[in-house]
Order: structure tokens, then sequence, then C-alpha cells
């Protein structure tokens, strides 16, 4: 008879515990503020590798997980291209697909990627806590993580809060 209130009661802490924190929106990531940790070594067909060199190589580096069969990868796509013809390097990981559909998207939509990585099991991407394409990592320029965003690099959310950080990035000495 005590049981169902007091597991009520629990699942009432938990709402309100999670509904007051700091930013109940926010996916909090342990990398933050800790090295990046290795990348697949395995190429997406003839694109440039992701060599070591490319994680704190002494150049603020965005780390994009992606997937040719994901609406909100394509979305954000025109982004990448932007932020690469600006001068920013990116790093794509393609997890979780084919060698052939992720081949030809990049071919067909242009490649924003410095390199790019094939993960077609989703072990890099387990290793860097990713949840659901697309998300993007802002490395600083020694190889630590200093911001995750899930989700497309479109809309406010990603002006307000991305942006911002890979300038406070950028503008790090």
């Amino acid at each position: 008879m005590i049981a169902p209130p007091l597991i009520f009661a629990g699942f009432v802490a938990l709402a309100a515990f999670g509904m007051f924190r700091d930013n109940p929106d926010d996916l909090p990531s342990t990398l933050v503020g800790q090295a990046a940790p290795a990348i697949a070594a395995t190429p997406l067909a003839d694109f440039p590798p992701v060599t070591p060199d490319m994680i704190g190589g002494g150049e603020v580096t965005l780390v994009n997980f992606w997937a040719s069969w994901c609406p909100p990868c394509r979305a954000e796509h025109p982004k990448l291209l932007e932020m690469q013809a600006a001068g920013v390097r990116i790093i794509g990981v393609n997890f979780k697909d084919t060698q052939g559909p992720a081949t030809s998207y990049l071919v067909d939509d242009g490649n924003p990627f410095a390199g790019v990585a094939f993960d077609p099991r989703g072990r890099t991407a387990i290793d860097w806590g990713v949840t659901a394409p697309p998300e993007t990592f802002i490395l600083g320029r020694d190889g630590t993580v200093l911001f995750r965003f899930a989700g497309p690099l479109v809309g406010s959310d990603y002006r307000q809060r991305f942006v911002p950080a890979l300038e406070a990035a950028q503008g790090a000495e």
C-alpha cells in the first residue's frame, strides 16, 4: 500500500530536479575540459583521412558527427561549407552509415571537411558521447574539448550558443 505513493513521490522529485536545474535543455558533455578522444583512423573512401595533428595542432577545430541519412545533417551542410570557406578547420566523422551514400553526399553537396573518418559501427561516436547526428564539438588549439552542440548548426540556438562559443575559442590565446 505504501509503495505506489513512494514511487510517485520519487518521480515527482526527479521531475522537479530536472525542471529547476540551471539549464534544463542543455545536454552536458563529460568531455568538456578534457582532451579530445581519438578519432577512427579509417578514412571515408578517397577523402583526406583524419590525422592526429588535426587535433591539438595549434588551430581551433570543429569535429562534426554526421550521416548521409540524417535530414538535420543536410540542413546544416551549407553552414559547414560557409564556415570552411571562412577558414574554420572541420573534421567530419561519418557514423552508422554506408560508404556509397556517404561518399555520394559529399561529392554531390560539397566536402567541408579537412579530414573525414568513417565510423560505420559508431564506436568513435560512443567514445565522444554522441547521442544522435548531427553533433559538433569545438576543440581548442591544444585539443581540449571546449563545447558540445547537439543538433544542426542552424537557427537561433546556433546563433545564440554555438557562434559565441566558437568566437570565444578563436579569440582565446
